[in-house]
Formats: C-alpha cells, structure tokens, sequence
C-alpha cells in the first residue's frame, strides 16, 4: 500500500475531512488532497506531524506494505487478531492492517473550481459526510448532479432527494419527481402530488392512478375531480371510461375554454392508453 493510500485511510478512519486535517498541519485543503492522490509526498516536518497526530511510526507510514505500526496501546482499542509484536517498558507497538475491520469511508475533491464549487466531490462513510460540488456524492449531498442518502441540486438522486429533477423513495421536484412518494409540477409514483400527477395514489390539478383526486380533472378507477373519467367517478361532470375520446375532449374544452391543447392531448392520450391496457 502507498503512502497516499495510508494518508487517506487514516485520516478517513479518524473521522477527519480534508479541511480538518488541513487545519491541524497548518497547510491548505489542496496539499492534503496531493498527498493522497500521489501527486506530491509531505516532507519529513508534516510526516513527523502526521505520525505524532495519527500515533503511528514514520517508518509504516512510508514502507510499501499494508501493515501500519501504532504505538501507546492503551490510548486503543485492540481486537484479539490485533496482538503485540514487541513489548518494552514504555511502549506496545502493535502491527494492525489497516485495511482489516474498517469501515468504508472515503473522500476526494477535485482540483477543478467551477462556479465556486469543486468540479467532482465524494465524500462517504459512517455518520454526517457531506459533500458539496458540480457533482456531488456523500451521505448529505448537495451539487449540480447530487447522489446521497440526502441530496439536494438540479438533477437530484437519493433516499430523499430535493431538486429541479429527482429520483428518490422520498422525492421532492421543482419540475419532475419520480419516487414512492412523490412531490412536484409534473410528479409520478406509488404516492404522488403534484399539478400534472400520476400514481397508484395520485392527487393534483390533474390526476391519474388507480384513486385519482384532482381539482379539474381526474382518471382512475376511482376518480373524483370536477371531471371524473374512471369506473367509479365523483364529480360534476361523470364520465364513464368507455365514452367516446372525441366526447370527451369536447367536453374539457367547453368546461375549460382556455386549457392549453397539450395538455388535453396528454389526457387524449392517457385514456386512450387505459383503454388499450384493459383490453
């Protein structure tokens, strides 16, 4: 293992980002990501510095080996394949794989600066990494493209996800969400709410799924709206899905004299769809 691979898992497995560390040495983020990328290697003052931080030999930290040497067992927690190499009456060194028990956990920025923010920025692992950049990966993350338990930008991934575009269980859209539960103008899935909205649940200012609750208009099997086309219907206007397309659109027109032509041809569509499916 190289020494830049040593530098990152150790800082990654003392819970430090590139700015903490940076902080502690007295150096800048972009030396710290140098170092770990293999680009330049610390002079022996910061290798000193970083042993005495770490409480490892400089000796383990260069050698090309996988084994790191960490003095002062009693300031740590030693598993039973952990076992003492060498006793004195100061000091246990202990030989540990640091690549042995550890948790996943990684980070790297980019040097590329766009509009303030790194192009690329990841930073995963254990509890709150964050990370922020054009894109952007991390536990919370925040970017252009965004993919994270928790992510935030204009093209948006995760397990609850916020954004222009976005793609979650829980999915939370400017224009366009697509998850479990979904929320936005145009939102699609099991659970959706948006103007434009399609689900097995779906509620909006116009509605598809199988229970379909809109303010104007709304299809399912079971659609209440001002128009309701569906199999079971609550409205003003009722209409059974087997009505003709052209019945149909005329009366959306003369209820709604100024709805935008694509929009009812987007309804033109969806039932003639429905139709074609329950075939």
């Amino acid at each position: 293992m190289k020494l830049s691979e040593k530098l990152q898992l150790l800082r990654n497995n003392n819970r430090l980002s590139q700015e903490e560390l940076a902080e502690k040495l007295g150096i800048s983020r972009q030396a710290i990501s140098k170092w770990e990328s293999g680009k330049s290697i610390p002079d022996l003052n910061k290798l000193v510095s970083i042993s005495e931080l770490y409480n490892v030999t400089i000796d383990s930290l260069v050698k090309d080996t996988d084994e790191i040497y960490i003095l002062d067992s009693n300031e740590i927690k030693i598993s039973e394949e952990q076992k003492p190499e060498k006793v004195d009456d100061k000091k246990t060194q202990l030989v540990i794989n640091i690549n042995r028990g550890y948790p996943l956990e990684y980070e790297y920025k980019s040097n590329k600066i766009l509009f303030g923010l790194p192009l690329v920025h990841i930073n995963i692992g254990r509890g709150f990494k964050k990370s922020r950049g054009i894109i952007s990966i991390g536990n919370i993350s925040c970017g252009i493209i965004s993919l994270g338990f928790i992510s935030y930008g204009i093209l948006s991934f995760g397990f609850i996800s916020i954004g222009l575009i976005t793609l979650a269980l829980l999915s939370i859209g400017l224009l366009l969400a697509v998850g479990v539960i979904s929320l936005g103008i145009f939102s699609i899935g099991a659970v959706s709410v948006g103007i434009f909205s399609i689900g097995a649940i779906s509620i909006g200012k116009y509605a598809v799924g199988a229970s379909a609750i809109a303010s104007d208009i709304a299809i399912g099997d079971y659609a209440r709206a001002n128009i309701a086309i569906g199999n079971n219907t609550e409205g003003t206007q009722s209409i059974s899905l087997q009505t003709s397309a052209s019945d149909i659109k005329n009366l959306i027109k003369q209820e709604y004299p100024n709805l935008s032509e694509w929009v009812i041809n987007i309804i033109d569509f969806i039932i003639k769809n429905i139709r074609i499916g329950g075939r």
